[in-house]
């Protein structure tokens, strides 16, 4: 079995659990009963190891889509790196 790097796996199993949870939580505290569509806020987590080197990043969401985190993530690097921002939909 190859080893997953980044996000590009599903979760690792001694986070899995952990972070469904804490989605949970964070979804129904910023978002109450709303379901699907019809949510405010689209949340996404990152959970990684402390002081790793290598290893990888787990992440999580609220139902965004898969290219619309690529955007957001695009855009945060973009903004660290103090670059124009992009055009997208996150």
């Amino acid at each position: 079995m190859r080893a997953h790097q980044l996000g590009d796996g599903p979760i690792q199993n001694d986070y899995r659990d952990k972070m469904n949870a804490v989605m949970a939580t964070l979804d129904e505290f910023m978002n109450g009963d709303t379901k699907g569509a019809d949510r405010e806020v689209g949340i996404v987590v990152l959970m990684f190891p402390f002081g790793a080197t290598d290893g990888r990043c787990n992440f999580i969401s609220n139902g965004a889509q898969r290219q619309d985190i690529v955007t957001l993530f695009k855009e945060m690097i973009a903004r660290f790196e103090g670059q124009p921002a992009m055009k997208g939909r996150a």
